[in-house]
């Protein structure tokens, strides 16, 4: 296989035999971006008991290597530069040489972005993206797209595809389209915001659950998350054996598949569209639906992936995340929870349990981590919504971009990315560069019984609640029966009254609780408010934050 220009050789001496050559990181490679004002750990592998040195803008740092080869030097903070420098990586082991350059490295904001598959969707899947590609002209942006890779343990290092990535790309009109249309968006408005070079780091595979994305020793801090540990350790035992035989199993199916296509499958595929086609006519005419024909022979069934593949709790953290960790990041944004839907009660803890996890292996604090609440679709139930929305109340130092008016009811992976990818932006404009800007649509607060009303008060306001291009839509109320009916609702300064001539004492209310909802409240910073329910089930207090819970009066006992 091809391998990535990732740095220049500027001097190599033949190292001798069981002498290994200074190997950075691949993070560390050609035009890459460093994080500004912290210290910014630079690491990689040599032989053992070596010297590396690296240098940097004015900095030599040096190590010895540990036992097993491995290195690890620390850079002193640097400020924002939009100079491109230089970096080496020198290795010397009895008179031998080894010296690397990393060419166009830059130092601004760097961020992980990671999720499935509505992070991972690329730019050029944006409804935008027809009138941006032109104007992607960025230098200063940059991306490093993690190759997809599973493992049971964590890995050192991070893979490389020719085509997918495994190094820095830097944004122009030509390259835009590799990028993550999420991450290109939010890296765009970033830049534009700060006027600093900006890096993105996207690890993201589509259809995967957050227990896949977060390590065993964060899965095994939470009891009720003790399913997911036991069943990773069921995938241990025998991986080696697996892991060794499944290239030559995975060359035995491709053979098989490729005279499987030849013989039969290039002829059962013409049958099957003929009668999609056929099914597709009758429907207008009014036809039976004529079922698909089977194969004469059956495809070849591909070989199951070690350890379960990228569906096994932690195999993604040890894949994909691990190998990213310390490198110095501002923060993370997240877009996740479709594979979790159904499972609302349980994100609850399952997802700061991540947040929480992704802090404590980077070491660095409360990071910024905002994520992206699921866009409205047929099958995202609104307990995944509410245990986002719980989430980014309880877990400091979050925030959530609403989606509701950019979903489509039958396609989970929505076009509408550059509204996504500007509200995170926003969003970090707010938390970690502390500009003064609204950032949040309408955020639930508490709820009050007047009479036969729910008046419902709000947080971020925005300078006023708004009911866009029509009356209040989406509030429902129920009284003790707990049958909820669509209600009445009005603006009332910074309040929303709801009522129903079909509830005389109402106990609860409830907006956007649905698959789909069809909502307008918004504020005039033209952001909109997220589903929520004032008859949440009874949580903990948050962590000493300015951002309570909202205050609720007797809860329900079962999830709806």
């Amino acid at each position: 296989m091809k391998q990535p220009i990732a740095y220049s050789i500027v001097t190599s001496a033949l190292i001798s035999s069981g002498l290994a050559a200074v190997k950075p990181n691949a993070l560390f490679s050609d035009n890459a971006v460093l994080q500004q004002n912290v210290r910014v750990p630079v690491w990689g592998t040599a032989s053992p008991d070596e010297e590396v040195i690296v240098a940097f803008a004015n900095q030599t740092k040096t190590a010895k290597t540990d036992a097993t080869g491995k290195w690890l030097v620390k850079l002193d903070p640097m400020p924002a530069s939009a100079a491109a420098r230089d970096m080496t990586i020198t290795g010397n082991l009895k008179s031998q040489i080894s010296n690397l350059k990393c060419a166009n490295v830059l130092v601004g904001e760097v961020w992980m972005c990671a999720g499935q598959s509505n992070m991972n969707n690329s730019f050029d899947s944006a409804d935008t993206a027809p009138k941006e590609h032109p104007l992607a002209n960025y230098p200063q942006l940059r991306e490093f797209h993690v190759t997809s890779k599973s493992a049971i343990h964590s890995v050192a290092d991070l893979g490389y595809d020719e085509k997918r990535g495994g190094y820095w790309r830097v944004c122009t009109p030509t390259t835009v389209g590799y990028f993550g249309a999420v991450s290109y968006f939010f890296g765009r408005d970033v830049h534009k915001a700060t006027g600093v070079p900006v890096g993105l780091i996207r690890a993201a595979i589509g259809g995967t659950s957050a227990q896949c994305w977060t390590s065993l020793e964060g899965l095994q801090k939470e009891p009720s998350l003790s399913g997911y540990v036991d069943q990773y350790k069921k995938e241990v035992p025998g991986y080696d054996e697996e892991a060794a035989q499944y290239p030559q199993k995975m060359a035995e199916f491709q053979a098989k598949y490729k005279e499987w296509l030849n013989s039969v499958g290039t002829d059962y595929q013409a049958a099957v569209k003929a009668v999609d086609d056929a099914n597709k006519k009758g429907q207008a005419e009014g036809k039976p639906v004529i079922n698909r024909p089977k194969p004469a022979v059956p495809k070849p069934q591909q070989p199951r992936q070690p350890g379960g593949g990228a569906g096994t709790p932690t195999m993604l953290f040890n894949g994909m995340i691990a190998p990213v960790i310390p490198y110095a990041i501002k923060g993370t944004i997240w877009y996740q929870g479709e594979a979790n839907s159904g499972k609302g009660l349980e994100y609850r803890t399952l997802f700061p349990c991540l947040i929480a996890d992704w802090r404590e292996k980077w070491g660095v604090g409360d990071f910024p981590f905002l994520f992206v609440q699921i866009t409205p679709f047929k099958t995202m139930t609104p307990e995944i919504r509410e245990a986002q929305f719980l989430t980014s109340l309880k877990t400091p130092n979050t925030a959530m971009a609403v989606t509701v008016d950019v979903g489509l009811a039958n396609d989970i992976h929505s076009p509408f990315k550059e509204p996504v990818g500007a509200r995170l932006a926003l969003a970090a404009r707010a938390l970690a560069y502390g500009e003064k800007i609204e950032y949040s649509g309408p955020e639930y607060d508490s709820f009050k019984i007047e009479n036969n009303q729910v008046v419902l008060t709000f947080k971020h306001l925005g300078g006023g609640l708004v009911a866009k291009n029509g009356p209040l839509k989406g509030f429902t109320i129920a009284g003790a029966d707990h049958k909820f009916v669509d209600a009445k609702a009005g603006i009332v300064g910074n309040t929303v009254v709801v009522s129903s001539d079909q509830v005389a004492a109402p106990v609860a209310a409830r907006f956007g609780w649905a698959n789909v909802p069809d909502v307008n409240l918004w504020n005039k910073a033209d952001l909109p408010a997220s589903p929520f329910r004032t008859d949440t089930e009874t949580i903990d207090p948050p962590p000493s934050r300015n951002k309570p819970v909202p205050k609720t009066t007797k809860t329900s006992a079962t999830e709806n």
